[in-house]
């Protein structure tokens, strides 16, 4: 990296190259009832395109780790922006919701060609406790994307309709694609190990498994509330899709705050003991929403799902840290592993949660529950190991 391009410019590039996934998701959420009425739809259907964005992402990390590793932090970034623009705008395109799956399935698998690269990039540089700051304060400033994401959408189709989202996605792309070739300098130092090797070393480091769980739990829990936010804000509260973005955006700004912290608790306290924290207070949340879901107030629901979603600000940065420190030599295929394992079981347990759709909160609750206890027990068998 040149001396002359400072960290904290390098920490935004790297949020705005990692924000492809938050952006992409977060800038159709208002979308999705006036998406569902074009395509003669449920929106339920709408929301399993959630699920399979994140089946396309996970498999793109798969190659995409590979290809880090092998050709650099740089040229991937670069094949995975021009083939996420490309499939965002085609589909404008799209005549059913199964074209429109599809399309988001590409779409995706090219987005996880460069979200890799973000992480692989820090794990290249720093190392211990600097990287876990690091990775907060480039998830506080990531956290940017799901805060006006969806204030960008809602003003989009108020003034033309859902296909103008996705030519903002292909701008977006083609703009930090741009960035990417000007600035950025590669980062990773290649080592002449086979591709079987490299994966087989992250799949036999147990700890590291261990954690990869334990973020991709907190991960689906959240994005389980993501997958729902338009079911409980504008069908459930009966929002309209101008305020939809204002109310969903809050949820983020406890996010935001809670990954700038880390980085002052960080001075204090262990990792391990930060992420157990976090967890514990997650569980309270799900409870306290599955107790009052039948007479709980819009102000009431957001302060669960805003405690919920903000105590993965403090738990993405520490327990990504963890993971990767073991990993000095294949950073890209470590990644990769997590994110595959991050987004495919988010897509998982956010696809049984819209199966077990109804017409109250109670479900959300309970999934809330379920999934930051699971996360409590895989750390549990990390702290034992």
């Amino acid at each position: 990296m040149k001396k002359s391009i400072n960290h904290l410019y390098l920490i935004v590039l790297l949020a705005i190259l990692s924000a492809i996934a938050p952006v992409s998701i977060a800038t159709y959420l208002p979308a999705m009832p006036s998406m569902a009425i074009h395509f003669d739809s449920n929106i339920d259907k709408i929301e399993l395109s959630l699920s399979i964005f994140l089946i396309g992402f996970a498999i793109g990390q798969i190659f995409g780790g590979i290809v880090s590793d092998r050709m650099g932090r740089k040229k991937s970034s670069l094949m995975g922006l021009f083939g996420f623009a490309l499939f965002s705008f085609i589909i404008i395109f799209s005549h059913s919701v199964y074209e429109l799956w599809f399309y988001r399935f590409c779409e995706a698998f090219f987005g996880g060609f460069i979200v890799v690269n973000g992480t692989a990039t820090v794990r290249d540089i720093f190392k211990g406790k600097e990287a876990a700051k690091v990775f907060s304060l480039l998830g506080t400033v990531r956290s940017l994307a799901p805060l006006f994401s969806p204030a960008i959408g809602a003003a989009i189709i108020h003034f033309y309709s859902w296909k103008a989202i996705f030519i903002f996605l292909t701008l977006y792309a083609l703009s930090v694609a741009f960035f990417i070739i000007k600035d950025f300098e590669e980062t990773f130092t290649y080592t002449k190990r086979s591709i079987i090797e490299s994966y087989t070393s992250v799949f036999t480091h147990l700890k590291a498994m261990l954690m990869i769980f334990v973020l991709a739990l907190s991960f689906s829990g959240m994005f389980s509330l993501v997958s729902k936010a338009s079911f409980i804000y504008i069908q459930y509260y009966k929002l309209s899709t101008d305020a939809f973005p204002f109310y969903y955006g809050l949820n983020y700004v406890g996010l935001m705050l809670m990954a700038g912290l880390n980085v002052k608790f960080l001075r204090y306290f262990s990792q391990v003991n930060i992420v157990k924290t976090a967890i514990l207070i997650q569980i309270i949340a799900g409870i306290l929403f599955a107790l009052n879901h039948a007479n709980m107030s819009l102000p009431l629901a957001m302060l669960f799902i805003g405690i919920f979603i903000s105590m993965n600000g403090l738990i993405y940065g520490n327990c990504t840290a963890l993971i990767l420190e073991n990993f000095s030599t294949n950073a890209g295929v470590a990644s990769s592993v997590a994110g595959v394992i991050q987004f495919g079981l988010a897509s998982f347990i956010s696809s049984l949660v819209v199966l077990f759709h109804g017409q109250t909160l109670l479900p959300i609750g309970i999934g809330m529950f379920l999934i930051a206890t699971a996360a409590l027990i895989m750390l549990h068998f990390y702290i034992k190991k």
